[in-house]
């Protein structure tokens, strides 16, 4: 078996934002991006947001509907798990992961049934992908004693859910955004560096001290030895008092002058760009006028976030063998959540559809008796009935009703002289 190559100068290639780079140096170091402030902030921030939703397991009714269930051969691990992570812990260090190496390896321990009882996210540093002649795929794993794994080995595929993206050079070696954002992001610490500098050193900038006349190497030297010894650091801001026609001229350009602060956000922004999330998010730029938050988080999850849930609810139904008619799905209520006007507008345009006790579920509160059921008013009518309504020859009742001739009156009397007549024929019989 052989080594998958990483990136464009094998797997242990030096992250160069362009060829020859290094050897210029322009490098990006790792460590170093990820302190930048708006790396730092769009990681955390998508792992933190997927780590906060509940994971559901859910199966497949007889109507196709997904409704959430219970399963003892998953949700014991989907609700914990390993010994030393909670679930939260567990999916921010998978999502960390993906983010910052573009490989999350999560390594599976079964039970003697061959049930998933535990899952372990491994150091991407710790794995390499290995291909196989007849293009089957392992992974060599090195000691790690947190996740049970005492010395190299190698294991099959089927034992580890890989999680990747940004596949640019090879579909097992994802790419993190760092490979993109990293020269912004160290662009941005290299301004903060240097007002740091600028700051620790007095808020003076550098300058060159010139005489009217040639002076000697030594002496240039005697006289830059006392002034950084003497104006320089910590004694910045004495007074110097110059003589000879010594004079002193600062040479670093102002602040306003950079663009320092157009500067830093616009490397913020590029980072933010790399990683698909709203500036505003990270604290960088101004917040949308809008104030729709239903809006602005479906913007957030539809660009940012949900390819990262749907990689992993694939990722879990498969590495946990569900298969067609079990799977799992995140949580995204809260996420999306709408703020309270709109959502109880939202729940009152929905009867009929929703049954109370679904909408009190919406809101947290415990079923009512009776509410199980859609519910509508009562003038509102069903389609069958409207349908038989409008099978009639006529419907809406818009035919004149006949009346009577005008020569032959109604008589209202005609019962009354009906009983007239039986009474006189009783009597003729009696006479009689």
């Amino acid at each position: 078996m052989s080594p998958v190559a990483r990136g464009r100068g094998g797997w242990w290639s030096i992250l160069e934002s362009y060829a020859g780079a290094w050897q210029r140096n322009v490098e990006v170091r790792y460590d170093s991006v990820l302190s930048n402030h708006a790396d730092f902030a769009c990681r955390t921030l998508i792992a933190s947001d997927i780590a906060k939703l509940r994971i559901k397991l859910v199966a497949k009714d007889r109507n196709g509907i997904w409704l959430e269930t219970t399963n003892a051969a998953y949700s014991p691990v989907l609700r914990k798990p390993n010994h030393f992570q909670t679930r939260i812990q567990f999916m921010e260090s998978w999502v960390l992961s993906k983010l910052q190496r573009g490989n999350a390896y999560i390594l599976k321990q079964r039970d003697g049934r061959g049930v998933v009882v535990k899952l372990f996210v491994l150091d991407p540093q710790l794995v390499t992908p290995l291909v196989s002649d007849s293009g089957d795929v392992f992974y060599q794993l090195n000691a790690d004693n947190l996740t049970g794994v005492t010395e190299s080995v190698i294991v099959p595929a089927r034992e580890i859910i890989h999680d990747r993206f940004n596949c640019f050079f090879h579909p097992l070696v994802g790419l993190s955004p760092i490979f993109a954002g990293g020269l912004a992001a160290m662009q941005g610490l290299a301004i903060q560096n240097d007002s740091t500098l600028f700051f620790q050193n007095g808020a003076q900038p550098g300058g060159v001290l010139t005489a009217p006349g040639a002076i000697g190497d030594d002496t240039a030297a005697r006289l830059k030895e006392h002034w950084q010894a003497n104006f320089s650091g910590k004694n910045a801001g004495k007074v110097a008092v110059l003589g000879d026609g010594l004079t002193y001229e600062p040479m670093k350009a102002k602040a306003v002058d950079a663009q320092l602060i157009e500067q830093l956000k616009w490397s913020a922004e590029v980072v933010c760009s790399t990683y698909h999330v709203p500036p505003y998010k990270a604290g960088v730029g101004t917040m949308p006028t809008n104030n729709n938050v239903q809006a602005l988080n479906i913007e957030y999850y539809t660009q940012c976030l949900q390819r990262l849930i749907e990689d992993i609810e694939v990722c879990l139904d498969e590495g946990l063998g569900m298969g067609e008619s079990v799977g799992t799905e995140f949580d995204t209520d809260n996420l999306l959540r709408m703020d309270s006007v709109t959502q109880m507008d939202v729940l009152d345009k929905s009867k009929g559809i929703m049954a109370p006790n679904e909408q009190r579920l919406k809101l947290g509160l415990p079923p009512k008796a009776g509410g199980d059921s859609p519910m509508l008013q009562q003038q509102n009518y069903s389609l069958e009935a409207l349908a038989k309504r409008d099978a009639q020859a006529d419907p809406f009742g818009t035919a004149q009703p006949s009346t009577p001739a005008a020569d032959e009156p109604a008589n209202d009397n005609a019962d009354e002289l009906q009983a007239a007549k039986a009474l006189v024929e009783i009597h003729k019989g009696f006479s009689l």
